[in-house]
């Protein structure tokens, strides 16, 4: 068990992006499983760009990974253009949650200042509850996806200073050893 997890630090240690790779798929995952739910909100609502909105999150979503991959190619340096596409899509995916949670936002007070009940509303329109607290978690591991990338350089060089060397029994007389041959 202990050589399992030196060896995926050893993993991280040449590849510390993987770290805000991971928290890029967790994101994109919650948002793809949770489609349902901004479908059948985008209907029940159905105001201006909800259905835009809502398709350029899952078309940057994927996108966005595609960039990601081709940022840090295999033995190379960071690719910067791509790199500063990721960066935009994330934004632009963060911008298309906000405006998405306005527009429920907007739905919730209209119920409210038509008089009707809300808890009600709710019970019956789940889903839009769904979306809302789901779209709020997305938004949440975007940004930390966006800051772990940003923070990049700081942690891969905080993680190159864990010592991960095996310890070998018998290497310390090394001065002790005859070669055979030697007079």
């Amino acid at each position: 068990m202990k050589e399992f997890f030196r060896k995926k630090m050893v993993a991280l240690k040449r590849k510390p992006q993987t770290i805000a790779f991971v928290v890029l798929i967790v994101s994109f995952l919650i948002y793809s499983l949770n489609l349902r739910n901004i479908s059948d909100t985008t209907a029940q609502i159905n105001t201006t760009g909800m259905g835009l909105t809502g398709f350029a999150t899952m078309l940057f979503s994927m996108l966005s990974i595609l960039t990601f991959l081709n940022s840090f190619p295999h033995r190379k340096n960071v690719n910067v253009p791509m790199l500063v596409l990721f960066f935009l899509m994330q934004g632009i995916i963060i911008f298309c949650d906000q405006y998405y949670l306005s527009k429920i936002n907007w739905r919730i007070a209209n119920e409210i200042a038509a008089g009707n009940d809300i808890v009600a509303w709710l019970a019956k329109n789940a889903y839009v509850y769904k979306a809302y607290k789901m779209l709020n978690t997305h938004t949440i591991f975007v940004g930390v996806t966006v800051g772990l990338v940003a923070l990049l350089p700081v942690y891969s060089k905080l993680l190159k200073k864990i010592n991960t060397s095996i310890e070998v029994e018998g290497n310390e007389d090394m001065g002790e050893i005859e070669i055979a041959g030697e007079n």
